[in-house]
């Protein structure tokens, strides 16, 4: 049998990969060639571009040029050698010291050949450096990790000291000199703001409330999707605390009589900034003001900490990468279906793609992907962007939400022509979205030829592993909740305890997915006229796993408690 000729003009990690079969000779050259002219890795251009496995990769590295693999994502980033290296370096040449033994340092990379990184950390630690190869996609999510952790230590070391310094900026709803007020030019009251802010990010809150009342005030945090009160300062100060949080988002503080909204940036380092978005509402004893937190960090999360069981990741991935058709998620507000749009376009965000979102309001920045806010005074909706993106040339379009029917015809449209479209739909299922697109008016024609997945999900807490224990629920009970008899037989169900790391018991939350494709038969009953309980029965034959059966599944792997999937998806 004639073996494979060994390439001529390649070498190194792509001749190797050429050899074990893993790429052909023009394929290998090609990717060689292209990593050069966009001035990437090629590492990270194979592993973007879907050519090979990262994991493949790592072991034809370490084959080919001796270096050990190491799984990055069993390192405990606490036990990290600390202060060696800059984050602009880490960054730089996507490389990081992962430990120290005797004289040498140990530098983790997925491309052990980058003599230039091994040469300037040895330059900036005067320790001799050896390389660990790691996989692409880890080394990424782990970099970002150890950034993260370092900036919230930082945050965590602030002093009083440093709370009027914070960079805090707001939007341009009112030119600075209309916002003049005795009021707020208040030091106890900046500093009060600045540091419930501060507060509220350390903590990991998603939202912030300041509520006035007849007889006290209270300023209330939205952790893991549950409302905690915080803070209650004298109901007296309540006028001032809403007057200095408009003037931060430039907003009219001389009208207290209908609502108004407005945005705020804080920058915490030079790496790392937060935007609120601020919505003030006037209510019996006061205006209410509610601090909307985004953070950029959460659109990087990965898939892989969405919440996705492996089938229903292997099914999003497979979907958003085709070339057309409408992708919807759905959800009540808060349910995260931002992030899992914001990671798709992540993962989809690559030199050759032209991305353009629609969203009202832009929440999370992506370089490399042109987003517009909508501004409806202005003529600036949903449908004119769409239109106005179908006339420059794009791959990807999101939008941010699917309001009314002249929006889901152009959407539709766009998916019919060509170009892949994300987007979101207040539904209570994945069934239930079919049937209200047909009920805004939407073709049923139309929507089985386009429409290839729907997603709807929930968020529930996850359960702190620290002090989570066990619990003892009759088998009746178990089956009656949904477990089947042949669960039962090896299942350990975990209630929430509550200890210093963690809110009640719980800290983060996870995912629940309802992932249904728009099958040939399901398209069929939707030009039918079938309704949304015939297609949920329709999907789950086919083996859609629903809201219930993946929140049972995460408390059968002691993710969560029983009583926190009867929260979030009990009827």
């Amino acid at each position: 049998m004639a073996t494979q000729s060994t390439p001529v003009r390649l070498s190194g990690l792509a001749r190797r990969l050429v050899i074990d079969g893993l790429l052909t000779e023009t394929d290998a050259q090609a990717a060689f060639d292209q990593s050069l002219k966009e001035k990437i890795p090629l590492v990270t251009y194979l592993v973007q571009n879907g050519l090979v496995e990262d994991g493949r990769i790592a072991v034809a590295a370490s084959e080919e040029f001796g270096a050990p693999v190491l799984d990055i994502d069993s390192l405990d980033i606490g036990l990290l050698p600390k202060d060696l290296v800059s984050e602009k370096l880490i960054r730089k040449h996507r490389a990081i010291p992962l430990f120290k033994r005797g004289s040498r340092l140990y530098v983790g990379l997925a491309d052990p050949t980058n003599l230039q990184a091994l040469d300037e950390i040895k330059f900036h630690t005067g320790i001799n450096t050896d390389a660990v190869v790691v996989e692409e996609s880890k080394l990424s999510r782990f970099i970002d990790r150890v950034v993260e952790a370092q900036e919230a230590t930082n945050l965590g070391d602030l002093s009083d000291s440093d709370l009027d310094g914070l960079d805090i900026s707001g939007g341009d709803e009112l030119p600075q000199d209309e916002v003049r007020d005795t009021d707020v030019d208040d030091a106890p009251i900046v500093r009060f703001v600045n540091k419930v802010m501060l507060d509220a990010i350390n903590k990991g809150a998603s939202d912030i409330h300041f509520e006035p009342y007849e007889r006290n005030y209270r300023v209330r945090f939205r952790q893991d999707g549950i409302l905690h009160e915080m803070a209650s300062p004298p109901v007296t100060l309540g006028s001032r605390i809403a007057a200095r949080l408009k003037v931060m988002s430039r907003l009219d503080i001389s009208e207290r009589r209908i609502p108004q909204d407005g945005r705020i940036k804080m920058t915490l380092s030079k790496n790392r900034a937060i935007d609120f978005r601020v919505s003030t509402c006037p209510t019996l004893y006061g205006e209410k003001v509610v601090m909307r937190i985004l953070d950029p960090a959460s659109a990087r999360l990965g898939v892989d900490a969405l919440g996705f069981e492996e089938a229903q990741k292997d099914l999003f991935q497979r979907v958003i990468h085709k070339p057309q058709g409408m992708v919807l998620v759905t959800g009540p507000t808060g349910s995260g279906k931002t992030v899992t749009l914001y990671t798709a376009l992540s993962i989809l965000n690559t030199p050759d793609k032209n991305i353009s979102t629609v969203e009202d309001p832009v929440e999370i920045n992506l370089p490399g992907i042109n987003q517009v806010n909508i501004h409806p005074k202005a003529g600036l909706t949903f449908a004119s962007a769409l239109r106005a993106f179908l006339r420059q040339d794009p791959d990807i379009i999101m939008v941010g939400e699917i309001r009314d029917l002249e929006t889901a015809e152009i959407g539709i449209k766009a998916a019919q022509t060509g170009h892949m479209v994300l987007s979101t739909l207040h539904t209570n299922s994945a069934p239930e979205t079919l049937t209200r697109l047909a009920n805004m008016g939407v073709a049923p024609f139309n929507i089985a030829s386009t429409v290839t997945l729907i997603i709807a999900q929930r968020l529930a807490r996850r359960l702190c592993p620290h002090c989570r224990r066990e619990e003892e629920v009759p088998p009746e009970a178990l089956l009656a909740e949904g477990f089947t008899e042949t669960e039962l037989q090896d299942i350990t169900i975990f209630g929430p305890v509550g200890c210093d790391r963690c809110t009640a018991g719980y800290k983060g939350r996870v995912g629940l997915y309802e992932v249904m494709p728009v099958t040939d038969e399901i398209g069929r009953l939707i030009m039918e006229g079938g309704n949304s309980m015939e297609i949920a029965d329709l999907a789950r034959q086919q083996g859609m796993v629903d809201l219930r059966r993946a929140g049972l599944n995460k408390v059968r792997d002691g993710l969560t408690s029983l009583e926190e999937i009867n929260r979030v998806t009990k009827d």
